[in-house]
């Protein structure tokens, strides 16, 4: 279990933080096979702020990590998704960031009853 108490699953040699992520990545992946989807990554990292230096001090960048990106064929856009058992704080922030910076992109967020 993780701090957020999800149970942590392996998928095809995959690990995933909780059940939630585990099922999406099964959906998605019968999208690919499909051919309704394609380009499926996992774990993509986007940069919210670049490392910097203070005071002579290594200040580490702010990212945030998506679960799944890949572009749908149909709506013809790359998609960001993020499974989501609850919303933090930390996580409300980063969306922020990340849709300001990245304006042509937005998060879809996937909770337990979508799948």
């Amino acid at each position: 279990m993780n701090k957020y108490n999800n149970k942590k699953i392996e998928i095809d040699g995959i690990k995933f933080d909780s059940q939630l992520e585990g099922d999406r990545y099964c959906q998605l992946k019968i999208l690919e096979r499909a051919k309704a989807i394609r380009d499926l990554r996992r774990q993509v990292v986007f940069e919210l702020q670049p490392r910097y230096k203070k005071n002579n001090k290594n200040i580490q960048p702010i990212t945030y990590i998506a679960d799944f990106v890949y572009y749908d064929c149909k709506k013809r856009k790359t998609i960001v998704e993020d499974t989501k058992g609850m919303k933090t704080e930390v996580y409300k922030l980063k969306k922020k960031m990340f849709e300001y910076l990245y304006k042509n992109l937005e998060i879809t967020e996937i909770i337990r009853e979508d799948i």
